[in-house]
């Protein structure tokens, strides 16, 4: 049923260029497809966790101290290990005229420092600066270029969640490579919403999200942030609107009750309803009236009297002849409520049940049947629920 204009975006990760057989495993755990393969739709979705600033320093004087910096230097002096100090770090002076920095690398051979750093030379430094013993240094820069290539350093580089194995370098090239792949897809938006708040096309946007051109710390107002986390929250609305259409397209059964169960209750309560209880449960109870099924959210805060709407909504299932089910998300929580409600539904001849996973045994037996056979009108309890071998004899109303 997907569009064919989609298919590249559901093309495996490691079908691009330089991911081989050990890499792909790599990206498959980054992105939580494992065994399935990741597909670029997964990888190019993967965005940063973060920013580096890698703008040039006007001086080393000027470079920051404890975070990254990135200077302009000049090959000054090496200054190798003492023999028989293998284990001592090699160390390569470089400054400008404001100040000094030291390169410190540590298990690294001589001749490839010599290379990389030959004395006289000017070259782009970055990485972490620090302070030792009054002196800046830098342990292992993170770039090092030929003055004549800095339009190569980002000046913002994105840093994305890893996996062992993998480095933000490496999925940003990944990135990349995939980007490259993926064609332009027709607009989706609202063209007004579009030119309104100035969002960049989504493919443009998965681009300026994977190449940031902001600081850190502004980096999530960027237009192309903006844009994507509005289509992930539009899309994600337009399924549940089709969901519910679909649930709601398959014929229901009427439920209709007379109201001398819920009447019961009501008289049991040492309070009576609110306008606003009452209003959730009559349209409640037209919904389950209806031939279509109902499919509702009845929203409220803590101690407004959720619970209380729904037990009555229960109830009228119960004075139809059929079965009423209420779900919470621990065993605590479903005693509570199995504790507070099975007073009143005694009171009103409702025979009630509870069952979660602490429920074992011969009780467990007996709620199962109960269940089965109908002589258990509503029962409360966990996702045991609806796990298997749990049969209802006629359920109307899951809440």
């Amino acid at each position: 049923m997907r569009p064919a204009v989609l298919d590249s975006y559901f093309a495996h990760v490691a079908r691009l260029p330089g991911i081989g057989p050990r890499t792909a495993p790599l990206f498959d755990r980054l992105l939580d497809r494992p065994g399935t393969g990741a597909r670029l739709v997964d990888l190019v979705f993967h965005l940063p966790a973060g920013v580096i600033d890698r703008r040039l320093s006007p001086s080393v004087a000027e470079a920051p101290v404890g975070t990254i910096g990135t200077v302009r230097v000049t090959i000054e002096e090496h200054r190798p290990p003492p023999p028989g100090r293998s284990r001592a770090p090699y160390r390569v002076l470089t400054g400008d005229a404001t100040g000094d920095l030291t390169l410190v690398f540590f298990k690294t051979f001589g001749g490839q420092i010599e290379k990389t750093y030959p004395v006289g030379a000017e070259r782009i430094i970055s990485g972490a600066i620090e302070l030792f013993d009054g002196h800046r240094q830098m342990t292992h820069p993170d770039r090092v270029l030929p003055v004549s290539e800095l339009d190569k350093l980002p000046m913002f580089e994105p840093i994305y969640p890893l996996t062992e194995g993998l480095t933000s370098r490496r999925v940003h090239a990944t990135l990349n490579a995939a980007l490259e792949r993926l064609p332009a897809l027709p607009e989706w938006q609202e063209p007004t919403l579009i030119a309104t708040r100035g969002w960049p096309a989504f493919r443009e946007a998965l681009n300026d999200a994977h190449s940031p051109v902001t600081p850190p710390g502004e980096a999530t107002e960027a237009p192309a942030l903006t844009r994507l986390a509005y289509d992930e929250l539009l899309a994600s609305q337009l399924a549940l609107v089709l969901m519910r259409r679909q649930m709601k397209a398959v014929a229901g059964r009427a439920t209709v009750g007379d109201g001398r169960l819920t009447d019961m209750i009501r008289a049991a309560l040492p309070y009576s309803l609110t306008g606003a209880q009452m209003r959730a449960l009559a349209v409640i109870e037209q919904d389950m009236a209806s031939g279509e099924r109902m499919l509702r959210l009845l929203q409220g805060d803590v101690g407004s009297g959720k619970t209380i709407v729904a037990l009555l909504a229960m109830a009228r299932a119960v004075e139809a002849g059929r079965q009423a089910a209420m779900m919470a998300p621990t065993d605590i929580l479903a005693r509570q409520h199995y504790d507070r409600l099975k007073p009143l539904c005694e009171a009103a001849g409702i025979r009630t049940g509870l069952l979660t996973g602490r429920v074992k045994g011969a009780e467990r037996a007996a709620v199962l049947k109960g269940l089965a056979e109908g002589s258990i009108d509503l029962v409360l309890g966990t996702h045991a629920l609806f796990q298997e071998g749990v049969a209802f004899r006629d359920l109307a109303l899951a809440v």
